[in-house]
């Protein structure tokens, strides 16, 4: 017969084992593989569409100038530094002339010789016509006399033989002045050429503008096309934004704009889209738009990063969700509804969104259905669910 302390053991025994059993089935049924899931959930509700596009860009100037010489040769002197703001024809750099004042005083030389032998070959013309003449008015009288037989034929045919010397002597003293002429206007050709040549020596501002730039200093050897100096136009600044392909319906050229620059993000600054690039980079799947200020802010620096919103034109009423309602079931996309009869995965089809996650969409939804927007996990027809409002460290 079992005595009372040894009954007592057994049956605590018996009250712990069917406690752990009872602890183990809640926890199996309440925060175990048998749980329900635990989701957020959002009503449909009809609304209006704020539409709008984001994009991240940095500063640029529209008109910026690479000031450099257009031959190779040494820096002689910089007249301006970076910060510097200049008026168009402002000399900004020059470059040193090396020899170019010596070739150009023996040019000098070479034209002025060229001028004496110029009046020399006009003196050989002038006395080449007047023997031509001499010897045209010698030929015919000497041919009127041999007519008459006043003279021999010898002698007559010796006139005729110098009236042709003398066309043929006027007709290289004309050669000689032309050829005296075009030498001279080569010699001048090429000393204005000397001339144009050292005033590209002085590097000039082609427009009002800020240094930005200064990329040689005196005694530096630079090529033809090299950048001494830097310059752009502060008026001329825009923002070169980069928005995502799959966002980007509705970009095109006259959208607002509102730019938050990364150096003063509590001013927006307005401004419009001037410029859609034709060409998108197929890399990154962005498309490339360029913002204008409306009024170029002051301290503004180029290469600044810049967050850009462009708001599109405002779209119908329709119905709305959040855009983590939506899911990808077999390549169709749908939300799950949360039905008085349980789960059911509706198809949509999603339109136009907003900068705020909403989404409008269409399809067998009505204002008012109950639509998950996130779960713990994995969910299907079958999933028991618990509704909470908000998840921590769930998944979606």
């Amino acid at each position: 017969m079992m005595s009372a302390s040894a009954f007592a053991r057994r049956a605590g025994v018996a009250a712990l084992v069917l406690a752990l059993l009872g602890a183990f089935g809640w926890v199996l049924f309440r925060t175990g593989p048998l749980a329900p899931i635990r989701v957020t959930t959002v009503q449909v509700a009809e609304g209006a569409l704020a539409p709008a596009l984001f994009g991240i860009g940095t500063v640029e100037a529209r008109r910026s100038y690479l000031i450099g010489p257009t031959a190779a040769g040494r820096v002689r002197r910089v007249a301006v530094d970076v910060g510097d703001t200049v008026a168009a024809g402002q000399v900004l750099a020059e470059m040193d002339p090396v020899d170019l004042d010596e070739r150009r005083a023996a040019l000098d030389a070479s034209i002025a010789r060229a001028g004496s032998l110029v009046a020399g070959a006009e003196a050989q013309l002038r006395d080449a016509d007047a023997r031509q003449m001499l010897a045209t008015i010698n030929a015919r009288r000497y041919v009127e006399l041999g007519g008459g037989d006043f003279v021999s034929a010898s002698v007559v045919e010796a006139k005729l033989q110098e009236r042709i010397s003398a066309e043929a002597g006027q007709r290289a003293a004309e050669a000689g002045l032309a050829g005296a002429r075009q030498e001279r206007a080569r010699l001048v050709a090429e000393r204005d050429a000397l001339i144009r040549q050292k005033r590209t020596l002085s590097l000039l501002a082609p427009a009002n503008g800020l240094v930005v730039g200064r990329d040689a200093e005196p005694g530096s050897t630079v090529i033809a096309g090299q950048a001494v100096v830097r310059l752009i136009e502060p008026a001329s600044l825009w923002v070169r934004v980069r928005i995502d392909q799959g966002r980007s319906v509705g970009l095109a050229t006259g959208l607002p704009a509102q730019v938050v620059l990364r150096a003063n993000p509590a001013r927006p600054v307005p401004g419009k889209v001037v410029r859609v690039e034709p060409v998108s980079d197929s890399v990154t799947e962005e498309r490339v738009a360029l913002v204008a200020f409306d009024a170029v802010p002051a301290g503004v620096a180029v290469g600044e990063l810049a967050e850009v919103t462009l708001a599109l034109p405002a779209a119908q009423a329709g119905l709305l969700l959040p855009n983590a309602s939506i899911k990808h079931r077999g390549g169709t996309a749908g939300v799950w509804v949360n039905a008085a009869d349980g789960l059911r995965f509706v198809p949509v089809r999603p339109g136009m969104a907003g900068l705020d996650g909403q989404v409008r969409v269409s399809g067998e939804l009505r204002a008012g259905d109950r639509v998950i927007v996130h779960s713990e996990k994995e969910i299907d027809a079958g999933s028991r669910i618990q509704v909470v409002d908000r998840l921590v460290g769930g998944g979606s």
